[in-house]
């Protein structure tokens, strides 16, 4: 937290009215589909007063009517300031089983398209494909996995795939010893992943509001994980309907353990713990 964020009675660096957050609230609302509720006051504060200082802008006023005026690198920094990218490796670790046994029943089929639609920093689509090789028993299985964020400051650290060695001291010594090179010298202290692991992803920027996806399906699963606590009931929707035409028939939909999505059962029938599969109604 910032030295200068505080609440209640103690000054800020800069003014916050409640009509600055609100306006922010509607900003990101439209740019990103985020729902923000009034306890992420002091949050959006922290995070933006660093873009004030950055700009050399002395109110959110001026920083907002800035905005609204069309600085499009200013959007791109004012989008990644305010999403939130909690992640690790083998997060919620019962859907990797789920999705081995998936592919392993579709390993006569085509080449198997993944899709992580919130790939954050990486730790994600780079358990995908650590399950990949793991199921067909090679570095070069028949899979492309699609990794795709908003946010453009995490997916170049996916791309660069190096995690320092906390990160991963969670991850089974196997997995480690047969997945990362750790770093040597003044790359001590953190690991990368291994080539033939970046060679199984595409990373590409995406934003899940927008009307057209510059991808194509059909897709064997997509992982959309912990990232739709983030949007109210309607454009969770938009965004599962989405999804629809981009699935193979039998395909899978993988969720967050806090998500769900009932108020889409028309679209989406619950398969498992937090995995889900189309609808009779949206396979015809």
């Amino acid at each position: 937290m910032d030295k200068n964020e505080v609440s209640g009675s103690r000054l800020r660096e800069y003014e916050f009215t409640s009509k600055d957050f609100d306006r922010i609230k509607d900003l990101i609302y439209k740019q990103a589909g985020i729902s923000l509720s009034s306890s992420k006051h002091n949050m959006v504060y922290s995070r933006l007063a660093k873009r004030l200082r950055a700009k050399n802008i002395g109110s959110f006023k001026a920083y907002l009517d800035n905005l609204e005026r069309g600085d499009s690198e200013e959007w791109e920094a004012f989008t990644n300031s305010l999403t939130t990218n909690l992640t690790a490796f083998f997060r919620e670790q019962h859907h990797f089983p789920i999705l081995q046994k998936h592919v392993e029943q579709r390993k006569n089929n085509n080449k198997i398209q993944l899709w992580c639609s919130a790939s954050s920093t990486g730790e994600e689509p780079y358990s995908m494909a650590m399950a990949m090789v793991q199921a067909y028993k090679t570095f070069t299985p028949p899979v492309h996995i699609l990794a795709t964020d908003l946010d453009t400051n995490v997916l170049e650290t996916a791309q660069r795939g190096v995690y320092s060695l906390d990160k991963l001291e969670k991850l089974p010594k196997d997995k480690l010893k047969s997945f990362f090179l750790k770093g040597k010298g003044r790359h001590a202290g953190s690991a990368r992943v291994r080539p033939e692991l970046s060679n199984l992803i595409t990373f590409r920027q995406l934003n899940l509001l927008d009307d057209q996806w510059p991808i194509r399906g059909p897709f064997d699963a997509i992982f959309c994980r912990n990232v739709m606590i983030y949007f109210d009931k309607p454009t969770q929707y938009k965004i599962l309907e989405k999804f629809v035409p981009l699935l193979a028939p039998d395909g899978l939909l993988f969720a967050g353990h806090s998500e769900s999505f009932q108020h889409a059962i028309d679209l989406f029938t619950l398969r498992e713990k937090t995995v889900y599969e189309l609808s009779k109604k949206s396979r015809v």
